[in-house]
C-alpha cells in the first residue's frame, strides 16, 4: 500500500497519511463504496479535495449518513459530534428533487435557507426534519462533482436522492483540514469509515 498524498500547492504545505493499521482500500468507484455504506446504515466520514471557506460543509469535509434511519440522528448527536440532543441535521439533496420533498423553490447550494420538510414526506426522511418540520437544505447540482457522485449512487441504490450532510468535526472542533485531522476524528469518533482521496478507510467494528 502506498502512501496517500495530499497537497494544498497555494500554500506549499504537504501532508502524508501513512500506510494505516485497519482496513484500507482503494475502491474503483468510490462514490459507490461510501453510498453503500450509508445504504447499510453506517456513518462515513468524506474528505475531498480543498478545505471550503464558510459556514457550512458542503461536500469537501462532510459526515455523511442515512436520512432514512430514525436513529441516526441520537446516534450522531451521542457518539460521534457530542453535542446536545436536539441539535439538527441538514440534507443535501440531488437540486433536481429539490421540491418533490421541500417547500423550496429556489437553488440553496451553501445551505443556508430552511424549508419546510413536505408533510407527506416527513416520516421517510427522520433524520433531516428539526422538531418544527423543517430542515436546512443543501442543493447539490450537475457539477458537484464527487460529493454529487455518492447522491447518485444513493438514490440508486435506495430511492432516496438525499443524504444526511454535517460537518466534518467533533464538538468544540474546528472542521478537519488535513487529513490527519480527518484519521484523528476518524478514530476519536464512533465514525465507521472514513473516505480521503481514492482510500476507503473501515474500522474492524462498526455500528451494528
Amino acid at each position: 500500500m502506498t502512501d496517500f498524498v495530499y497537497r494544498d500547492d497555494r500554500a506549499g504545505r504537504r501532508w502524508i497519511v501513512p500506510h494505516l493499521p485497519i482496513d484500507v482500500t482503494r475502491p474503483d468507484d468510490v462514490p459507490g463504496a461510501v453510498a453503500a455504506l450509508l445504504a447499510e446504515g453506517r456513518v462515513v466520514g468524506w474528505f475531498q479535495g480543498g478545505s471550503e471557506f464558510g459556514p457550512r460543509a458542503l461536500g469537501h469535509r462532510s459526515i455523511l449518513a442515512d436520512p432514512r434511519d430514525a436513529n441516526v440522528h441520537a446516534y450522531l448527536n451521542e457518539h460521534v459530534k457530542h453535542r446536545q440532543w436536539f441539535r439538527p441535521y441538514a440534507p443535501a439533496v440531488l437540486a433536481e428533487h429539490l421540491e418533490e420533498w421541500f417547500d423550496l423553490h429556489v437553488p440553496s447550494p451553501h445551505m443556508l435557507l430552511v424549508a419546510d420538510v413536505l408533510a407527506d414526506k416527513r416520516e421517510r426522511v427522520p433524520a433531516i426534519v428539526h422538531i418544527d418540520g423543517t430542515a436546512r437544505v443543501q442543493t447539490v447540482d450537475a457539477d458537484g462533482g464527487l460529493f454529487r457522485a455518492v447522491i447518485e449512487r444513493f438514490h440508486e441504490l435506495t430511492g432516496m436522492p438525499m443524504v444526511l450532510n454535517t460537518s466534518f468535526n467533533d464538538h468544540g472542533e474546528p472542521i478537519v483540514e488535513t487529513p490527519l485531522d480527518a484519521y484523528q476524528c476518524f478514530t476519536t469518533t464512533a465514525l465507521d469509515a472514513l473516505a480521503i482521496g481514492p482510500l476507503l478507510i473501515t474500522k474492524e467494528q462498526g455500528r451494528g
